[in-house]
């Protein structure tokens, strides 16, 4: 297995247990993180962000295969399960992983996963109807990066 595939599992196993402090071990400080909802976070945000979905968390389970890595980039399929505190429902999101590394740690990570798939479950009839839409999709966005923002502040940590 090459070193770079066994960062990614790294980051995953750290993931399963909630190690937040395991997972940004695995990212370079210059990270650059994106996926359906967290857009374009940088360095210590994309850290922060894990940290807040692991220590909010209260049931989620995460699983991850397929990984494959070599010196300059990699790729990975993870699933996680889990109640989405906004409205207790539960989600079941399948989300593939696209990497780029650099000195040895991640420096790009690119989650992809259906929206509308997302939305349906974790907003119910509201994301049915409405997941497709940008006008959707750009609500959840704003008020992910809101619980972000205001995680950050509760920890003193507004420079990030």
């Amino acid at each position: 297995m090459h070193r770079n595939a066994e960062l990614v599992r790294n980051f995953y196993a750290a993931f399963q247990q909630r190690d937040y402090r395991g997972m940004a071990a695995c990212y370079h400080p210059a990270v650059k993180f994106s996926d359906e909802v967290f857009t374009d976070l940088e360095g210590a945000q994309a850290s922060a962000m894990w940290q807040m979905l692991c220590e909010r968390a209260k049931d989620l389970k995460i699983e991850f295969r397929d990984i494959e890595a070599d010196a300059s980039a990699g790729h990975a399929h993870w699933e996680a399960w889990y109640t989405f505190s906004a409205t207790g429902r539960r989600v079941h999101n399948k989300i593939d992983a696209r990497f780029e590394f650099r000195e040895g740690k991640i420096i790009r990570h690119r989650d992809s996963f259906d929206f509308w798939a997302w939305a349906s479950q974790a907003l119910g009839p509201t994301g049915r109807l409405l997941g497709w839409s940008g006008f959707l999709k750009n609500r959840v966005r704003t008020q992910a990066a809101r619980s972000l923002a205001a995680f950050l502040r509760e920890r003193g940590r507004s420079d990030v």
